[in-house]
């Protein structure tokens, strides 16, 4: 049967998908903000719930590894590693980049790249590159927006920005070849990129998974004297 329970939490969006065999069955999701922790285990059981379905009939947990929210990813994986362990499921890491592309390529893609977008604060952004076969071309990393990002790439041909980071793309990048295309992260991509690891065998060590968090999560020290209270 092949069920996967995916989650995906790496963004303000919090949201849970349940797949058979790649083939969306539910989708529990929401974009409020700091609603990880409230919603995410209700989502899983209305997920389930909808198909008259229990944690007992999976047979894989998909989880986000990012990049993104450090908070999000640590609420998502610890989520997963929980129903994981709890279960003896098996865990399967997809990149949040790799969603956000597929959202992009299953609406037909015949030339060109994509390349989503997520808000890293100010004007950065975490971004890779893909092909229109949704091959990736180099790895996730960060970037500080300027007018000649992508230039090399947009001079070949069109460009698709997808993500939360599009907005402040669209500030500095004008090209003809510039296509920007409305779509937020989602577990509901994550099913089939789950599906294909599944058949591989490609899971993670729960033990000792951790997502891409790109940047080194600080704590900022307060600037108030709190003797002055």
């Amino acid at each position: 049967m092949a069920l996967i329970l995916s989650i995906e939490t790496s963004t303000t969006v919090c949201s849970v998908a349940l797949h058979r065999e790649g083939e969306l069955l539910q989708l529990n999701e929401t974009d409020e903000k700091n609603a990880h922790s409230l919603k995410l285990m209700p989502f899983v059981e209305q997920c389930l719930k909808g198909e008259n379905l229990s944690v007992q009939d999976l047979e894989a947990i998909s989880v986000s590894s990012g990049p993104g929210s450090y908070t999000g990813l640590r609420i998502g994986v610890s989520t997963a590693k929980g129903l994981a362990y709890a279960l003896d499921l098996p865990i399967i890491g997809v990149s949040a980049m790799e969603s956000l592309a597929k959202q992009v390529f299953n609406n037909g893609v015949e030339t060109g790249h994509i390349i989503p977008v997520l808000d890293a604060r100010r004007m950065e952004v975490y971004f890779q590159v893909f092909d229109s076969s949704l091959s990736e071309i180099g790895e996730t990393g960060s970037l500080v927006l300027e007018q000649s990002s992508f230039s090399n790439l947009l001079n070949e041909g069109p460009v698709y920005f997808v993500g939360d980071g599009i907005a402040k793309t669209k500030e500095l990048i004008d090209s003809q070849n510039t296509v920007f295309v409305d779509g937020s992260i989602s577990a509901r991509e994550m099913g089939e990129i789950a599906w294909k690891k599944l058949q591989r065998q490609e899971f993670e060590d729960t033990a000792y998974f951790v997502p891409n968090y790109l940047k080194e999560f600080k704590v900022l020290k307060s600037k108030k004297n709190l003797l002055l209270k």
